[in-house]
């Protein structure tokens, strides 16, 4: 058996799924829909949109299995977001990588998989629309057409949710995903004793950046600053653009003491960053930062309200 590869995009991959906030979510119809209608027209026993997250690949919508998930070393789906192109295997016991396959030697007894990559807006491939079956199929070309218009058809649901949940400047959530997400991290906070910290950003005169050099330089920061969150802080930690000028960060099970080194550490990158986005003057920016015990019953709102009161 061969274990699928990492793809050279892995991180950035992995943050553009976590942007989706759709992971372990509950099933909706508008996937479901569209797993029916593929298990329908190409008569396969299986039909799935799994979503490869870094360890395991979960299943958002399912037609004919019961399993919510499978860990990643031997899915296929792992495979096939490798790359652009359908990834088909007409009979996986005649393939080298799949022939001793738990999938394939025992449940489900996979046989023929077809799995269309399925793409968020911004490129990145976080999983697929894929077809299986318990017996050797093969796909004409109007096979592989009609596969793939239904994965199109998933990626305009991604890219609904998206819009709904991202900052359309920086790419990093907006304020309605960072309450959502922050909600789910501090549920987890709470089941596993974690103590968690919310650190308040603001770019200094914002307003009058853009109003004095023009909204073009003001994107420009805001994209700055975006990446040097993206860079600096875990996958874990939530972050995002609230308004204007003003950005977030939801750390978990980091030490108070620890947290101000990491603010410098990301001042540090915003000047690294700057001249990849033609700024030419530091951008200044003040914060505060407001620690919660694992047990607490503040609200990620009212967090943000608490580290706000006590902005310099």
């Amino acid at each position: 058996m061969e274990s699928p590869l990492l793809p050279e995009n892995e991180k950035q991959r992995l943050a553009a799924l976590r942007t989706l906030q759709i992971l372990d979510t509950d099933p909706e119809e508008r996937f479901d829909r569209i797993t029916r209608m593929a298990k329908r027209l190409f008569g396969v026993s299986i039909c799935l949109v799994s979503l490869v997250d870094k360890e395991r690949q979960w299943f958002k919508s399912k037609q004919g299995l019961d399993a919510c998930e499978t860990h990643r070393d031997i899915s296929f789906c792992g495979h096939a977001i490798l790359d652009e192109a359908l990834f088909v295997i007409e009979d996986a016991r005649e393939d080298k990588r799949f022939f001793d396959n738990p999938l394939v030697t025992g449940e489900p007894k996979i046989r023929f998989y077809a799995g269309c990559p399925l793409k968020t807006h911004n490129g990145f491939n976080i999983g697929t629309l894929c077809l299986i079956d318990q017996r050797p199929r093969k796909m004409d070309e109007e096979d592989r057409q009609l596969l793939k218009d239904l994965g199109a058809m998933v990626e305009k649901e991604f890219t609904a949710i998206q819009m709904a949940t991202l900052d359309s400047v920086t790419l990093i959530s907006n304020r309605r995903g960072f309450m959502s997400l922050a909600e789910h991290t501090l549920n987890v906070c709470r089941r596993k004793d974690l103590r968690s910290s919310l650190v308040l950003f603001e770019i200094v005169d914002f307003h009058k950046l853009n109003e004095t050099h023009g909204e073009a330089l003001g994107q420009r920061v805001l994209k700055c600053f975006a990446q040097g969150m993206e860079s600096v802080f875990r996958e874990s930690d939530i972050f995002a653009r609230l308004t204007a000028g003003e950005f977030a960060v939801l750390l978990t099970d980091s030490a108070p003491d620890d947290i101000e080194s990491i603010i410098q550490r990301f001042n540090e990158k915003l000047t690294e960053l700057r001249p990849n986005f033609e700024i030419s003057t530091p951008i200044d920016f003040k914060h505060s930062v407001a620690h919660f015990p694992s047990d607490t019953n503040v609200s990620a709102e009212e967090m943000v309200e608490i580290a706000l009161k006590s902005m310099p």
